[in-house]
């Protein structure tokens, strides 16, 4: 059985998370109404969205406390509709779904669909609650439990119909801002704007989280699903886009930031974008150590980027000095394969002279590739072969 959005613990080891100041104790559930139960439940939960981390360690306890009231709760309560929808929040708030089963069914003043729905999602029956909710309109349904079914469809169609779940998980937001679902629903969505190459939009969003959210216990998980939108896809490879990617990642603790950098400028490299190989490499250079594998890996970025553009000379230089045992395995083929087309650009063309062989222009060469396509197609050709080749090697 799975565990539901608002249950899991999803913090990633991909940043730190920000320290907070000393929270309120989380408040303990009063005796009333069921839907003023899972209010108290809610207002923990929203606690955890802005880094509350006691209301992050008591909120088990507190749901496990609500479910006891709603067992010894008078059956006669439960013909009251806000109750009803209260049973579906409770479980898609992580409540348990042993505590539902054992409520009066047929006392319980609730819709069938969306009841069952809650029931298969929860218990892991994926298809069933697909069925069951794919046709719900949460914008139609009271704004806390509309919440809550949106982000549950955003989780539910995020494989089969990316742009559904992006529509539900933007439902989701505008319906429970401040909360601890917006920000669920935040962390869902930026990956999958990022897989739709949607820049303007994965821009927005992580601003949204930084603005908002940017303490939440769950902000590592946000940063994880932050780098894989970003080389995952290509919104980081257009260079007129980099300032903007820098002020992005300016977030980021630095060693995360780094990683980044480093894959950011070797995707763009093997994708024949040697503007955003150099950008990158050059960025990932003024956060390295001396003499770190980073700092290798760095320079070789910028050396294929410098090698195979204005920069010949330089460039070549650059590769040449590496330390090929600080580079990743994977890397040193392409180390290889640039070193091989950059010198394969100096050689003398057939039917030239011997001495003009043996003597260098007196204006050093330059490859430039925004003139020549043919080389450009030829560079990306050699590397693309090479990335396939050696990408499942450890």
């Amino acid at each position: 059985m799975i565990r539901p959005l608002l249950r899991a613990a999803l913090l990633l080891p991909f940043t730190t998370v920000c320290a907070f100041a000393d929270p309120a104790p989380s408040p303990a559930p009063t005796s009333g109404e069921p839907y003023e139960l899972v209010r108290t439940l809610q207002a923990v939960q929203d606690g955890i969205a802005r880094g509350d981390t006691a209301a992050h360690g008591s909120h088990i306890a507190l749901t496990r406390q609500v479910g006891e009231k709603f067992l010894a709760a008078d059956p006669s309560v439960w013909s009251n509709a806000q109750n009803g929808q209260a049973v579906i929040i409770y479980l898609l708030s992580g409540g348990g779904p042993q505590v539902v089963r054992k409520l009066p069914r047929d006392k319980l003043n609730v819709d069938e669909r969306l009841f069952n729905g809650a029931l298969a999602y929860v218990e892991g029956r994926q298809d069933e609650a697909r069925e069951l909710l794919k046709d719900v309109k949460p914008r139609t349904l009271p704004t806390g439990l509309g919440g809550q079914v949106a982000l549950v469809q955003g989780a539910l169609f995020a494989r089969a119909e990316a742009s559904l779940a992006i529509e539900r998980l933007d439902d989701a937001r505008l319906l429970l801002p401040g909360t601890l679902v917006e920000e669920a629903a935040l962390r869902r969505e930026i990956l999958l704007v990022g897989q739709a190459e949607d820049f303007d939009k994965f821009e927005f969003l992580t601003l949204a989280y930084i603005r908002h959210y940017r303490n939440s216990v769950y902000a590592g998980d946000f940063w994880q699903r932050f780098a894989s939108g970003l080389t995952q896809s290509s919104i980081a490879l257009d260079e007129r886009r980099f300032a903007r990617i820098v002020t992005l990642l300016e977030q980021i603790d630095r060693a995360s930031r780094l990683k980044l950098y480093l894959v950011i400028a070797r995707t763009a490299m093997v994708h024949g974008r040697l503007a955003v190989t150099r950008l990158a490499g050059e960025r990932a250079l003024t956060l390295s150590a001396d003499a770190s594998e980073d700092r290798e890996r760095a320079h070789f970025f910028r050396g294929v980027s410098r090698a195979l553009t204005d920069e010949y000379d330089g460039g070549v230089a650059e590769l040449k000095a590496l330390d090929r045992s600080k580079l990743p395995e994977r890397d040193v083929p392409l180390l290889n394969a640039t070193l091989q087309l950059a010198l394969d650009v100096r050689k003398p063309f057939a039917g030239g002279s011997t001495a003009a062989a043996d003597k260098p222009p007196v204006t050093p060469a330059r490859l430039d590739l925004a003139a020549s396509t043919e080389t450009l197609a030829r560079a990306r050709k050699q590397l693309g072969e090479l990335e396939r080749l050696t990408r499942d090697r450890p």
